[in-house]
């Protein structure tokens, strides 16, 4: 068989050089078939004299894989083995019990049910232990490898072992699968009787039909003013951004173009519907992992001057992905075009095409971003993600909240903090007292906060180089001085972060009693992002501002 399959490769390669003989391109294809012939040589020679057995599905792979990385990214390969995954990032749905699971030190935990699931309807909760599925043990497995036990047909029966926080006995739960689709948007809701607030956290099917709804509910419950978050969305399907555009652009207006290679796959998409609202005042929320699909919403809304952004620079990706199906039922995701909004640009940060020397892709250096202009006139800039109207720098968590939160102890804790309160007031409300939060240090008292700041890191460098240079017996001194105040810093973090840690601990909690709901809303008074948008949208006059041409524009 194998020396069948090599045969098949080499007659193709022949039969492709053969036809490229009668092509404008004869050159090029003749390439591409003495390559395919040096490969398919080289791998059946790899394969009978290399010292050890060689899986030729893995080598493969991971020629594959080298190949498509020296592209970008975005263009990858999707065996038959993994399409079942890449179709539920496309469709957002999936034959399961409905459930986030995660590995804590060995353990398999569930981290987040969502309601109305198998998993929730059976009882489920956050920080219970999946110990069997069917009968098989799942103590140190990964959580792929949970995850494929977990999924399955719809209606098929599954049988779980699990323990419950803090209890010592495991029990056992029977549930049935169902198909399970990953709402792309998680949450909306009334932040005050005038503003109105949703999140989008991804672009599957049906996406732009969930933006709509919850407009319409926004609305219905006396939105006059909405704040559309689009943080952290990584993207994905085009033409559910373009309807999701067209829900606050008027019909007929160009929303994105794509060009490429096969100019006749170029297309304008435009705005087909009427939209449902074109005028109700509107912020979205950006940050620098906002991408592809999501940019392209940001940026067609900054475009016609429909929406003040506030937030970070987008993430930059401006490519768009097309499938290609292959042999044996697998799939290759290819880069086909690059995406254009309605101003012109195109947001692409990174130069995949023209590398650096040491084959690594760069940046688009400002100096070569080129400037176009909205509806109104205002300038905007191409090759860099899409910059906000309103910057807002996102916060950086303290080293002592990032080490509790890493370890596991904020998980934990909201865990024990469940067990013994059967109830709090509602997410937003939800207050950690100062007596609790004594508690919860005392909690911390018999735990690991071991951690390193950046200034111990670049006092170590510090002494690395001094002694290098002959020079640290002048410095020795001072610098175990600024050890020593380090230190001592370290030990009181509890207390000079505490307002911090508070916040993320109040949600983790909050998470125990309302799920992701009751943590997205248990961030509304702290998140600076929703601060600044709220109140961009108080002030109307400020609102304005954003939109319009000022005089350092050139008006």
């Amino acid at each position: 068989m194998y020396k069948k399959s090599i045969a098949v490769v080499l007659a193709g390669c022949l039969g492709l050089g053969l036809f490229s003989f009668k092509d404008a391109d004869s050159e090029r294809y003749f390439e591409i078939a003495k390559n395919l012939d040096v490969f398919a040589t080289l791998f059946k020679e790899v394969n009978t004299f290399y010292v050890d057995d060689v899986p030729p599905a893995q080598l493969m792979r991971t020629g594959i894989d080298a190949m498509l990385k020296s592209l970008d990214p975005y263009t990858n390969y999707i065996p038959e083995d993994d399409i079942e995954d890449f179709r539920t990032m496309t469709t957002g749905q999936y034959g399961g019990i409905g459930a986030v699971i995660g590995n804590r030190d060995g353990k398999i935990v569930v981290q987040m049910p969502y309601e109305n699931s198998p998993a929730y309807k059976a009882g489920l909760a956050i920080g219970d232990e999946i110990l069997k599925i069917n009968g098989v043990t799942v103590t140190n497995k990964s959580t792929e490898e949970v995850s494929a036990l977990l999924k399955g047909q719809a209606n098929s029966p599954v049988k779980l072992e699990v323990r419950s926080y803090g209890q010592t006995k495991s029990k056992t739960v029977e549930l049935k699968r169902s198909n399970i689709t990953v709402d792309n948007v998680p949450y909306y809701g009334m932040l005050d009787k005038e503003i109105g607030y949703f999140q989008l956290s991804g672009f599957t099917m049906d996406a732009s039909k969930e933006v709509k709804m919850a407009v319409q509910k926004l609305k219905e419950q006396g939105a006059t003013k909405i704040i559309f978050d689009l943080r952290d969305n990584p993207g994905g399907l085009l033409h559910e951004a373009v309807n999701i555009s067209n829900i606050f652009i008027d019909r007929g207006k160009d929303i994105v173009s794509t060009k490429g290679k096969v100019t006749e796959w170029n297309k304008t998409y435009t705005a087909l519907d009427e939209p449902l609202d074109k005028t109700i005042p509107l912020v979205i929320l950006t940050s620098s992992h906002s991408a592809s699909a999501a940019e392209i919403v940001a940026g067609v809304m900054q475009d016609y001057d429909r929406a003040v952004l506030v937030g970070e620079r987008t993430f930059g990706k401006g490519l768009v992905q097309a499938t290609r199906p292959l042999s044996y039922n697998s799939q290759l995701k290819v880069t086909t075009a690059k995406y254009y909004i309605p101003s012109g640009r195109c947001i692409q940060a990174i130069d995949y095409t023209h590398r650096n020397a040491d084959g690594s892709a760069g940046k688009i250096a400002d100096s070569l971003r080129v400037a176009f202009k909205t509806a109104a006139g205002r300038v905007v800039y191409d090759g860099g993600g899409v910059s906000p109207d309103v910057e807002v720098k996102e916060p950086s968590y303290s080293e002592i909240t990032r080490t509790i939160a890493l370890k596991g102890y904020l998980f934990d804790y909201a865990n024990k903090y469940k067990l013994e309160h059967p109830s709090i007031p509602p997410a937003s409300k939800f207050k950690l007292p100062d007596d609790e939060y004594q508690k919860f240090m005392t909690y911390l008292g018999s735990k690991d906060l071991s951690y390193t700041t950046d200034i111990e890191r670049e006092l170590d460098d510090l002494s690395k180089e001094a002694k290098e240079g002959k020079h640290f017996d002048d410095i020795k001194a001072d610098i175990e001085d600024i050890k020593k105040k380090v230190s001592h810093n370290k030990a009181n973090d509890l207390i000079r972060f505490k307002p911090e840690i508070k916040e993320v601990l109040e949600a983790e909690i909050a998470s125990r009693y309302y799920l992701q709901k009751g943590y997205i809303e248990a961030t509304f008074d702290d998140d600076p992002d929703i601060l600044a948008a709220r109140q961009v949208l108080n002030d109307p006059q400020r609102y304005a501002s954003y939109l319009k041409v000022h005089k350092a524009e050139g008006k």
